[in-house]
């Protein structure tokens, strides 16, 4: 069976860092990751932040800072499903590209030793590998155009 390994190269669409834009209510965030960040916040203070940060890698930095939810790491995993369903559902061509990998196991390689959301050093739990593959399935429903939730609103 094939493997992705890394979010690199073609294969870079699948990474939280990748421009996607995701719209809920009357916000437009910028990546998954400018989402999930902003989903750990308490306050507007921190939320915007960032919200405005200008880069993925930025959101991240920031999302490190600011006081998380009180049940953050049992929502957590829940949180990143949503939003990578949100950029496939919301953003066409990325969903072509996802559904494109067709029963490639996808893996979230890395070297700075994340083990939860990836694999390092052939360790890890890979949480953001099995929900790119979930998301994958639900894309490949040839029904999902036609469904109201797919459509973006500007």
């Amino acid at each position: 069976m094939k493997a992705i390994k890394e979010f690199q190269g073609e294969y870079r669409f699948l990474s939280n860092f990748y421009r996607s834009p995701i719209t809920i209510g009357r916000l437009e965030y910028d990546t998954v990751e400018h989402l999930y960040q902003c989903a750990k916040t308490t306050n507007a203070y921190d939320f915007n932040r960032v919200f405005d940060a200008n880069t993925p890698s930025s959101a991240k930095q920031l999302g490190k800072q600011v006081d998380k939810r009180k049940d953050w790491e049992e929502v957590k995993v829940g949180i990143m499903f949503n939003a990578v369903l949100l950029k496939f559902l919301q953003n066409k061509d990325l969903r072509k590209k996802l559904i494109e990998t067709d029963n490639a196991v996808l893996i979230e390689g890395n070297t700075w030793g994340d083990h939860f959301w990836g694999v390092c050093n052939g360790e890890g739990k890979n949480w953001l590998g099995r929900i790119l593959m979930i998301v994958r399935s639900i894309m490949m429903n040839p029904h999902l155009d036609n469904l109201e939730i797919v459509r973006r609103k500007k």
